[in-house]
């Protein structure tokens, strides 16, 4: 959601400059904003304390942080595109072929309806039952993204409705499509077992220069548990298929867009 269909992003960078510069810190660069994209609070915080060492505790950094977004969310807009593509979407639920739309977004209720409050008719697009945010308590702790679980859990909230209301078969993980900004937010798909379309800021491509490839395949290595770690060389297509490993280098199932204007439906054979 963040950076991919509001500009809230760009919010977050603004908040935390001005915390940044109030303590005499350089604004916060790439290298590390990239690190904090798509994560849920309590780990982004982590990782930017332990870079920025201002002399704040995580709790107090985060009460400044929170005075400041909620004066600023209020005003987050729409990205270019995302408002016809999302429409476009919707309306093929009375179709032949159905687009199932489920929101999977690492933003915390009270952050999340800042930013969207005032965006009801974008957000509308969304199911309540098939929106799932950052502080679910479905996701086990610990398993917010680049871990797969959020988006096995989205895929869950559409298939729970279509078995409830018994008109077609439920949608398989290969017949996903995740639509991510964040690396961490592409490997989570990538690991979840679905395709993947990678709609990056403008200035985290160039922070990934060179490593495209990597980056669609969800090989940035973001995601660590020891087990799964240990198996996957041992398994491999095996784990690929249960939704636990990331994907091979070109195997088309990452896809890099610069912006979600004039999106390309017939290129993931959706019919609109």
């Amino acid at each position: 959601m963040d950076g991919l269909l509001i500009d809230s992003e760009d919010i977050y960078t603004e908040v935390t400059n001005i915390i940044l510069h109030k303590y005499g810190k350089p604004s916060l660069p790439w290298s590390i904003k990239a690190q904090l994209q798509g994560r849920p609070g309590p780990e982004a915080t982590a990782i930017f304390s332990a870079w920025a060492q201002l002399p704040l505790s995580p709790s107090e950094y985060v009460a400044r942080q929170s005075v400041l977004m909620r004066e600023l969310f209020p005003s987050c807009k729409p990205l270019p595109g995302v408002h016809t593509l999302l429409h476009t979407l919707a309306k093929t639920a009375s179709s032949h072929h159905p687009v199932h739309l489920a929101l999977a977004t690492s933003s915390h209720r009270a952050n999340y309806d800042l930013k969207t409050s005032h965006l009801g008719d974008l957000f509308s697009m969304f199911p309540l039952s098939q929106r799932v945010l950052g502080d679910d308590a479905r996701i086990p702790k610990g398993k917010g993204k680049p871990a797969p679980d959020i988006y096995l859990l989205a895929l869950e909230t559409i298939n729970s409705r279509i078995r409830g209301e018994g008109r077609e078969r439920e949608v398989t993980l290969e017949e996903c499509l995740v639509f991510e900004d964040s690396v961490p937010g592409v490997e989570a798909g990538r690991r979840a077992g679905m395709r993947v379309v990678w709609c990056p800021h403008p200035e985290l491509l160039k922070e990934y220069k060179g490593r495209k490839k990597e980056v669609l395949a969800g090989l940035t290595g973001a995601y660590r548990e020891e087990k799964v770690q240990e198996k996957m060389e041992e398994a491999g297509a095996e784990a690929r298929v249960k939704g636990r490993a990331p994907g091979e280098l070109e195997d088309g199932w990452g896809q890099l867009l610069e912006t979600l204007e004039d999106f390309p439906y017939e290129n993931y054979k959706i019919t609109v």
